[in-house]
């Protein structure tokens, strides 16, 4: 892409970084209020049946993404227009989905920052090693990254480890005001759910909120991932990266139907994201539309995005993803 065509394109994407207020304010009501709701009525329904409390989580766990995806637009600045108003609604919705406010902040604007850039990777991403990298990796670390890549353990295992362990400490490099405000977070979720668990007791208190945040976070990881692993993703060195290239090269468009999409806040439209983060979720589709280069992205669908799970190594030398056996079947082959 020649430099001028993605000035030209990134110009073309501006228009639509205004944000609304009203639309704004109707998104937070109809996903907050039904969330609290549902979380409510979980509470009255486990004294009929522990199974209609399940039930109720889970169709809670369709909300708190919503409410996650407003906590992702806080973090970029793009949902309301003051910053200090998305300071706080960032830490607000933060604590909704047990997520501390600046340090996934920082975090993520550092995985915009150096998405595709292989010397940057490892903040706010998915592990991703190159076929080099594993070539030259011990047995050990072979063997972590292979169990850190089987389906089981980051879709399954992934959303308690995220919720329980990575979300509750900072990087070393992280700042005071970083540090306090994870703590604050979490003395927070102590008190607050420490307490529920305390007056409705364990079982009634897991059978609530145990489905919800398991199902929302597997979803999360799922979107995260297939996002940006996909066969001919764009991966390059520091010295041949590039913004837009990485934003619509390497950032799936992920073709959705209508409620999904609904309940995912349009990050499908991922590519758009990430060519301009100040773009808020509901102006996302509208941008894809109007804007015809990006309609070159590369599109996934539901059913081709699960042949992306067998993508576990870069590939530097021909530009693409390959699976584990693509990789045994190399070194097989006589140099």
């Amino acid at each position: 892409m020649e430099k001028d065509k993605k000035k030209l394109l990134r110009k073309m994407v501006k228009p639509f970084e205004k944000t609304s207020y009203t639309k704004s304010t109707i998104q937070i009501i109809h996903t907050i209020i039904p969330l609290l709701a549902l979380l409510v009525a979980s509470g009255f329904l486990y004294q009929v049946h522990w199974s209609l409390a399940i039930i109720s989580s889970i169709c809670a766990s369709i909300f708190l993404i919503r409410t996650f995806i407003i906590f992702h637009d806080a973090c970029h600045g793009s949902y309301l227009k003051k910053q200090k108003h998305n300071d706080l609604l960032g830490n607000v919705t933060g604590f909704l989905t047990f997520f501390p406010y600046r340090k996934w902040r920082r975090e993520h604007l550092m995985h915009h920052a150096g998405s595709g850039n292989l010397e940057k990777r490892g903040i706010g991403d998915i592990w991703v090693m190159t076929v080099e990298e594993y070539q030259i990796s011990s047995r050990f670390k072979r063997l972590t990254y292979r169990c850190y890549r089987n389906p089981f353990v980051m879709f399954v295992l992934g959303p308690f480890f995220l919720v329980f362990v990575s979300n509750r400490f900072n990087a070393k490099d992280a700042k005071t005001k970083e540090r306090t405000n994870t703590w604050v977070n979490n003395i927070l979720l102590l008190i607050i759910y420490g307490g529920l668990i305390y007056l409705l007791g364990a079982s009634q208190f897991f059978a609530i909120f145990a489905p919800m945040v398991f199902i929302s976070g597997m979803i999360g990881i799922w979107l995260f991932y297939i996002q940006h692993t996909f066969e001919d993703s764009y991966f390059e060195e520091s010295s041949e990266w590039d913004y837009v290239k990485a934003a619509i090269d390497g950032s799936s468009y992920y073709k959705l139907p209508k409620f999904i999409q609904w309940i995912t806040g349009n990050i499908g439209y991922h590519h758009v994201h990430h060519l301009n983060p100040r773009i808020p979720n509901y102006a996302l589709e509208a941008t894809h539309d109007n804007v015809t280069p990006l309609h070159h992205a590369t599109s996934i669908t539901i059913r081709e995005s699960f042949a992306s799970l067998k993508f576990k190594l870069y590939d530097e030398s021909h530009k693409r993803f390959i699976t584990f056996k693509e990789f045994a079947l190399k070194q097989k082959q006589p140099s």
